[in-house]
């Protein structure tokens, strides 16, 4: 079986390790280097079939120097990621994945937060152009186009966000809702073709603005939408530095429950975050993960949790 993991952030690791922010300037390999945990060896060895790669600029970035920063993890992504492994597919439209050969990785570049664009829609069209397929309209925090999960306003989108929003309708890219507030998610249904939660949990379950309502799942299984779990011990149970394998079994039965079995997938938030499912510290666990799902569930949906699902909801024509 082979995974699709619709969320990291081994961009900006590699961006922070090549400008010197928080250590000494360097080069991490994403073939081997340890400090990634998503490098292409530990892919490889948890059978990631394909990884999603965000563009994520770091809320201390100066407004006028975002999207340089934007251009250089996709810079990045280009340079040491698909131009130094021929294994790595760049998957620039959606139908790519199904020409993904045995030892390939299918590699889909996409915007955690619309910072870098501020108000201007030709730079959107530029990611657009260089294979972004999946835009999340903010972070946490306030943009142009919409308020983050956690702007204390808890406002919806902009008239700018809803242009966006238009724009990736047109161009067959996803929506992410994930970091939005409820409004904003709102907003997002009422006019997204194709919404999409990256990485985010069960809101009943655990109380963390990160996480999604029932009523906002069953609403993106009733738009056709996904719902990918992040494997992230705090959205996983509440103020937790940890978590089992059974905590994350918690959050799919609920969403079964909904009726969302068929919707279901992992998100990991690897090189975003420091704390960890026991067991599944980076990419390379994912066989592990594999096993104990299909002690819990069967065969057929183990497989749409880890590929199958998210191939069934691709946007199409």
């Amino acid at each position: 079986m082979r995974f699709i993991d619709t969320h990291c952030d081994a961009l900006l690791k590699l961006q922070m390790a090549k400008r010197g922010i928080q250590q000494p300037k360097k080069l991490l390999n994403f073939e081997n280097d340890l400090e990634l945990n998503t490098n292409l060896e530990r892919l490889q060895q948890g059978g990631v079939q394909v990884q999603f790669f965000a563009i994520f600029i770091h809320p201390d970035v100066p407004t006028n120097e975002q999207w340089q920063h934007a251009l250089e993890q996709i810079d990045l992504f280009y340079s040491e990621i698909i131009g130094k492994f021929p294994q790595i597919k760049h998957i620039k439209q959606w139908d790519e994945l199904n020409d993904l050969e045995e030892n390939q990785i299918g590699a889909v570049l996409t915007l955690e937060g619309a910072e870098a664009i501020g108000n201007d829609l030709v730079k959107l069209r530029h990611l657009y152009r260089l294979g972004v397929l999946s835009i999340g309209l903010t972070w946490n925090h306030a943009n142009l186009c919409a308020d983050g999960a956690e702007e204390l306003r808890g406002g919806g989108l902009t008239k700018l966000g809803k242009s966006v929003v238009e724009m990736n309708n047109n161009h067959m890219v996803f929506t992410d809702v994930s970091h939005l507030t409820v409004e904003g998610f709102w907003d997002v249904m009422k006019s997204a073709k194709y919404p999409f939660a990256s990485h985010s949990n069960v809101r009943t379950i655990c109380d963390h603005p990160r996480n999604l309502y029932d009523d906002q799942i069953e609403a993106l299984i009733n738009h056709n939408g996904q719902i990918q779990l992040a494997l992230y011990p705090p959205f996983l149970v509440k103020d937790a530095e940890s978590a089992r394998v059974s905590d994350l079994f918690h959050h799919i039965d609920h969403i079964c429950a909904l009726g969302g079995e068929k919707h279901i997938g992992f998100g990991s938030d690897f090189d975003g975050i420091s704390y960890f499912i026991e067991g599944i510290e980076d990419a390379s666990k994912y066989e592990f993960l594999r096993e104990e799902l299909q002690k819990h569930y069967s065969e057929e949906l183990v497989r749409g949790f880890i590929y199958q699902n998210f191939k069934n909801h691709l946007p199409h024509v």
